[in-house]
C-alpha cells in the first residue's frame, strides 16, 4: 500500500487516463521482453480500459539483441486482432515498434522496412518510435536522426529522460531538429530511481514532451503504476499531453 499524502495523487484517481492514448507498450504477446502469453495481454488490455485508456500502441523491440522483423510482428498482431474481435472492454490497438539506433535500424531505414504509427491515427502516419542505449549514443545519434527525417519519417525518442548521458542542451537541440519526446509515466513515479525521476519531472514542467507511454511489460507492472503515488501539481503539466492522439 502506497502512502497517502494531500501532495500526491495516482494516475489511478487523477483522471488523466480518461480517454487517453498509451503511445509505448511491450504487450504484444511473445515477441520480446514484455509479455509472454496471450491471456496476460487479454487482462492488461482489460486493466488499460478500465483505467479509461482509449487507446494503446503495441511497440515491441526490433534491435540486433531482438531480431524481430516487421512481417512477424504484423502476423502476431493479426492474431491478436483476431484473438480480441469479440471481446469486449478493449481499448483500440494499434501496432508500431520501438527501434533502437542501430545497425540493423539503418538498414531498415535505407529498405523502409519498418513500422510507422498507423494511418488511422490522422497526422502521425509516419511517426517512428525510436530509443537509444540508457549508457551511450549511438555514433552520429544526430545524423541518424536526420537521414530518419529526411527519408520521412518522424522520430520519436521514447523515454529520453532515461539517457543520463543527455544534457538539456540535447534536448532543446533534439526538439529544434524535428524529434518528438515521448515520457515514460513510470519515471515521475520513481520507477528507474530519484535521478530520472527528478529529470522526466524538470522536463515535463518545462513542455518538453510530446506524449506520454506505460511501457509496460507486464500487468504486475503496469497495476504497480496505476496505484503509485505521483505529485499532484504535475496533473495540469500532463493532461494536455496525455490525451495526444
Amino acid at each position: 500500500m502506497w502512502p497517502f499524502s494531500p501532495s500526491t495523487t495516482t494516475l489511478a484517481c487523477s483522471g488523466l487516463l480518461e480517454g487517453a492514448t498509451d503511445w509505448h507498450s511491450h504487450i504484444l504477446p511473445g515477441v520480446d521482453d514484455g509479455i509472454k502469453t496471450f491471456d496476460e495481454t487479454f487482462d492488461t488490455l482489460r486493466t488499460m480500459k478500465e483505467a479509461g485508456v482509449a487507446r494503446v500502441y503495441l511497440t515491441p523491440h526490433i534491435m540486433e539483441d531482438v531480431p524481430n522483423t516487421p512481417c512477424a510482428l504484423r502476423q502476431q498482431f493479426d492474431s491478436l486482432c483476431k484473438s480480441t474481435a469479440d471481446v469486449a472492454d478493449m481499448p483500440e490497438l494499434i501496432l508500431g515498434a520501438e527501434n533502437m539506433l542501430d545497425t540493423v535500424f539503418m538498414g531498415r531505414l535505407t529498405e523502409r522496412d519498418l513500422i510507422p504509427i498507423s494511418a488511422s491515427t490522422p497526422g502521425h502516419a509516419d511517426t517512428l518510435l525510436v530509443e537509444t542505449s540508457f549508457a551511450n549514443p549511438p555514433m552520429g545519434l544526430y545524423e541518424i536522426l536526420s537521414d530518419t527525417l529526411k527519408a520521412g519519417y518522424f522520430p520519436m525518442l521514447a523515454h529520453p529522460e532515461r539517457y543520463l548521458y543527455m544534457s538539456e542542451s540535447d534536448y532543446t537541440r533534439l526538439r529544434r531538429e524535428g524529434v518528438m519526446l515521448q515520457l515514460n509515466l513510470p519515471s515521475i513515479a520513481g520507477f528507474y530511481g530519484p535521478q530520472v525521476k527528478q529529470r522526466a519531472i524538470h522536463l515535463l514542467k518545462k513542455g518538453m514532451y510530446d506524449f506520454t507511454g506505460s511501457d509496460t511489460h507486464s500487468l504486475k507492472w503496469y497495476r504497480r503504476l496505476l496505484e503509485a503515488p505521483i505529485p499532484r501539481s504535475l496533473v495540469k503539466h500532463l493532461a494536455p499531453i496525455m490525451s495526444q492522439r
